[in-house]
């Protein structure tokens, strides 16, 4: 049981964190702060958190558990402008999907304090964003990723642990290199390949028209194109070496398979089909099989 959780950042990630913990009884208070006073005002009108905090500072004043809620670019503030208050005792994560930034950023801000920080990217979201939406299920059931350096505090690595634990997710530790790397194969080219998509049918003269026709291809396939725009601006930039990477992967793949169908190839574009129709057909996440 902590005693005051201080939330910085009461959107969708954090107001849900926030719900969740109050649900499962492992808080008695919630103080939360936002960029947005509107933002705090409906939060606490919403029941996510009990207190307005005016500011990250104050938020975090008299926490045992901080969780950083805010976009990965802003990390790096958000944390220097709370550090002298952040204490060996107090466990303090955010929910950023890129991590080596989110480190670095750490590093830097936090200095000597910077083992009472776990970086933590719990693999769930939807695709509206705000308060509003804020859902004490959004966690249940998800992976969470944590990616501690070798500063991390034991103590705050096991809280950890257990806090996600207990909202019912299923806890990986891996690097946080390990971490992107990974997820810029499958979040975050995914993401970018939506997007582009979505850019070159809008481009094309009937593009609204083949919209309005797309069935449940078009919107599985888009589906992810709805993200937010500034979360995602950020996380492509914020990984993009490994984003590139995979992009470049991507492309050859992709020409291979232009270049079967030019050629009129139909054994080796089956084939093709059948390795990547085989793959994803047998795949399931970890924790689920």
């Amino acid at each position: 049981m902590f005693e005051q959780l201080g939330l910085i950042g009461c959107g969708l990630m954090g107001g849900s964190f926030a719900l969740a913990l109050k649900r499962a009884g492992l808080v008695k208070r919630v103080v939360g702060y936002s960029k947005s006073p509107s933002t705090t005002e409906r939060a606490r009108q919403l029941g996510v958190i009990d207190v307005e905090a005016p500011s990250a500072l104050l938020a975090v004043s008299g926490s045992d558990i901080v969780l950083v809620a805010v976009p990965v670019a802003a990390t790096e503030a958000t944390l220097k402008a709370v550090r002298h208050l952040i204490t060996p005792g107090m466990l303090v994560m955010d929910v950023g999907s890129t991590k080596t930034d989110v480190v670095e950023a750490a590093r830097s801000a936090l200095r000597d304090a910077v083992g009472s920080f776990v970086p933590a990217h719990p693999i769930a979201g939807k695709e509206c964003s705000g308060v509003e939406h804020a859902d004490p299920d959004l966690y249940t059931g998800c992976q969470v990723i944590l990616t501690p350096i070798e500063r991390t505090l034991t103590a705050q690595l096991t809280r950890a642990n257990k806090v996600w634990s207990a909202l019912g997710c299923r806890v990986d530790t891996m690097s946080p290199e390990a971490h992107d790397a990974i997820y810029a194969a499958v979040s975050h080219l995914p993401h970018l390949l939506a997007f582009a998509y979505m850019q070159g049918l809008l481009a094309q003269p009937r593009g609204a028209d083949a919209m309005a026709m797309g069935g449940p291809g078009f919107r599985d396939f888009s589906r992810i194109a709805a993200g937010e725009p500034k979360m995602w601006r950020d996380i492509l930039l914020a990984n993009q070496n490994e984003v590139l990477r995979q992009s470049a992967d991507f492309r050859a793949a992709l020409l291979a398979m232009e270049q079967q169908i030019a050629a009129g190839d139909a054994a080796g574009l089956e084939q093709a089909i059948r390795t990547a129709s085989t793959a994803r057909a047998g795949w399931m996440p970890r924790g689920l099989d």
